[in-house]
Formats: C-alpha cells, sequence, structure tokens
C-alpha cells in the first residue's frame, strides 16, 4: 500500500548517525529508513495513547506526522500523557506534543489541527496521510476515524485502554477486517465507563501507545506480521496477553458516506433523557448544602453514592457512603431506606451524573431526593479548596 519513490528521497549525515541502531537492522536498512523518513501518519488525540505513540513516531524518523486534537493539558493528564508537562498546563495539547516532538527530531513536519474530527472534516483531514493511528476514546469518533479509513482505502492502527485492561490491532489494511466487524453496534450510551469515571494505570498507555507505534513502523517498512485480522488483548494486572481472531462480516453494511455519530451512538437521545430525568429530579447547589450543614439541621441525611476508593479520597463532612452499583443491584436501596428512617434525602457523588442516576433509582424505590449540582468537584472548587479534586 505504501510505495513511495525512494530515488527522490535521501538521508543525510545526521539521519545516518540519529538512526544508526535502525540502519544495521537488516531489516530496516538505507531503504527501511528512507520508508520511514517518507511516510506521513495522523494521531488522533494526544491523550494516553498517542502520547507514547507520537514520541516513538517521532524517533523512529517518520517524516511528517500529523496532530488532531482540541483539548488542553490538565493536571490529571500527567500520570498518563507522558508527552505533556507541568509547563504546559492549561496550554493546548497539540501545541505540547508538537514542541515535545520536535526537541526529540527537529527534521519532523508536525501539522497541527486544533479541532474535533467531524464528519464535515475528517476526509479532508486523514486525506493526506498514509496512515491513520486511532488514540481516541469515545464510540463516535472511533466509528467516524474507521469509516473515513475505509472510504479512502488508509490503515487504521487502533488502540483503546481502561483500567488495567487495553486491547490493539490494525483495521482496515490489505483487506482485513474494520472496526465494525468486532463492534458492529455501539453500546448504549453510558454502558461503558470513560477512564475518568472508572480509571486507568498509567503506563497501560504506555504498553498499548507503543504497540500501536510498533504497528505503524510495520506497516510503513512493510516488514513482518501485522495485527490485521488480530485483536492483541493485554491484562497489565496479570500480566498476560490473549489473541482473538478478527474476520471481516460478509454481510456487514457497505459504508459509503460518513453519517452523524453522535446520533448513531444514541448519544443526542440519552442526553434529552438525561435532561428529562433531570428536570424531574430537584437539584441544590453547593452553597445551598454549606448552609444546610451549616445550620446543623438533623432530619436530612447525606448521601455519597461514589465507589469506596474514591470516598478515601476526598469526602464531604457528615455524608455517608452508598455506592451506586449496590443501588443499582437492589441492596443499596434497602440500606438507603434504613438510614433515612423518616428524614429527607440529599445525594451527591464527583460532578452529580452519578447522583442523579442514583435518584432516578431511588425514586422508582419510592424515595424522592435532592441532587448536589456539580458533586463534591463543585464543592472543592466553591467551598472548600482544601477537599482534593481528582
Amino acid at each position: 500500500m505504501l510505495n513511495p519513490n525512494l530515488d527522490e528521497i535521501q538521508l543525510t549525515k545526521d539521519d545516518y548517525e540519529r538512526y544508526s541502531r535502525h540502519l544495521i537492522l537488516p531489516e530496516v536498512g538505507v531503504e527501511g529508513q528512507k520508508r520511514l523518513k517518507a511516510a506521513s501518519v495522523l494521531c488522533i488525540g494526544t491523550g494516553g495513547l498517542g502520547s507514547p505513540l507520537l514520541l516513538y513516531l517521532a524517533a523512529a524518523g517518520i517524516g511528517r506526522i500529523g496532530i488532531v486534537d482540541f483539548d488542553i493539558v490538565d493536571a490529571s493528564n500527567l500520570q498518563r500523557q507522558v508527552i505533556h508537562g507541568t509547563s504546559w498546563v492549561g496550554k493546548p495539547k497539540i501545541e505540547s506534543a508538537k514542541n515535545r516532538i520536535l526537541e526529540i527530531n527537529p527534521y519532523c513536519q508536525v501539522d497541527l489541527y486544533e479541532t474535533r474530527l467531524s464528519s464535515e472534516n475528517a476526509l479532508d483531514i486523514i486525506r493526506p496521510y498514509d496512515i491513520v493511528v486511532d488514540g481516541t476514546d469515545n464510540f463516535p469518533t472511533r466509528y467516524l476515524v474507521n469509516d473515513a479509513c475505509v472510504l479512502l482505502n488508509k490503515p487504521n492502527v487502533y488502540g483503546s485502554i481502561f483500567r488495567f485492561e487495553g486491547q490493539a490491532t490494525v483495521f482496515n489494511y490489505e483487506g482485513g477486517p474494520n472496526y465494525r466487524d468486532l463492534y458492529p453496534e455501539p453500546p448504549p450510551p453510558g454502558m461503558v465507563p470513560s477512564c475518568a469515571e472508572g480509571g486507568v494505570l498509567g503506563v497501560l498507555c504506555g504498553i498499548i501507545g507503543t504497540i500501536q507505534a510498533t504497528e505503524t513502523v510495520k506497516i510503513i517498512l512493510g516488514k513482518g506480521t501485522t495485527l490485521s485480522g488480530r485483536l492483541l488483548l493485554y491484562n497489565a494486572l496479570e500480566m498476560t496477553f490473549r489473541e482473538l481472531k478478527l474476520r471481516p462480516n460478509p454481510i456487514r453494511p457497505v459504508i459509503e458516506k460518513l453519517i452523524d455519530y453522535e446520533q448513531f451512538c444514541g448519544i443526542p437521545q440519552a442526553k434529552a433523557e438525561e435532561e428529562k430525568q433531570q428536570m424531574e429530579i430537584l437539584e441544590m447547589t453547593v452553597q445551598e448544602l454549606k448552609q444546610l450543614l451549616d445550620s446543623n439541621a438533623d432530619d436530612f441525611v447525606l448521601l455519597d453514592v461514589r465507589n469506596p476508593h474514591e470516598y478515601e479520597i476526598a469526602k464531604i463532612p457528615g455524608s455517608v457512603l452508598v455506592p451506586l452499583p449496590d443501588i443499582e443491584n437492589g441492596e443499596g436501596v434497602t440500606k438507603v431506606k434504613e438510614i433515612l428512617n423518616g428524614h429527607r434525602l440529599v445525594v451527591h457523588c464527583k460532578s452529580g451524573m452519578r447522583s442523579a442516576k442514583a435518584l432516578g433509582i431511588l425514586k422508582q424505590a419510592g424515595i424522592d431526593g435532592t441532587n448536589v449540582k456539580g458533586g463534591i468537584l463543585a464543592w472543592s472548587k466553591e467551598i472548600d479548596p482544601s477537599v482534593p479534586q481528582y
């Protein structure tokens, strides 16, 4: 698929020195290094996966790297997004990434796309590049990247991470399967928690991101056996690797155009339902909660529905912990009834989302309550800065 005119590519004296360990590999050599220099790779995202793979692609000598991202660096990113540093907190991720890439390889052309990838711009952004590497963390963008790569006939090097587990493969390469063969339909919104909700081991990102970089380099070199047709599953906690076979689905729908992927994944419908539920649930601000707590009133219970390890990180004084999973399985509903004993209910979580969900379940069981808008994050920002944010 990648067939550059290598006669037009010249290695400089600095190239021979910089890539000497590549050049002495028979599988790479001068021709392989020229292929790397001639190659162009587009990375979607500069987060946990994009950080290590961008570092290694730049170090490998990829001639042109494109980066798509519209986020800024947050302190919570630094635990895993190793391309960014403390001095870049609050600044655009793509600028931080470019700065680091050029420190590693000043001869690399770095193209920046500070925008959200959409059905309107995806084909134009992806078209100039040989390979796309998907470092995103949401289903609408993954389907969008996949479909754009299918329409443009570009290899899609895929990876995903959650908690202690990761997976990687290569889609749409030499007649192999694409993302829709792995996931014909997206899961219901909210079914799969994000890393912000469920957490992720920082070094896991390095493993999966580096695997993506490895597959990208192999495709450019035309060497070895890629992960096309194989889904690699990695469990960092158990230190195990497994493989699942992937095959193209002969009856999958033909991708003819890009669609509304938010709609396809049910995001607007879920938001509408969520807004409807929130309208039916009473809310109070953290300022109102503070007034209630300061009044020393004893006719209410402040319920925290986060997970126990989150409760250890930060808590609002006087709160009682009943995790949302316990409420969902019914055991927590009984416990809440016992705790209330006729008192009124106030519920909070990290940001107000899980507590709203908990109140919806409790309402069905005949228990009404009030949701704390913004959760403990709002409490930390607006009431008590000594409460850690996470």
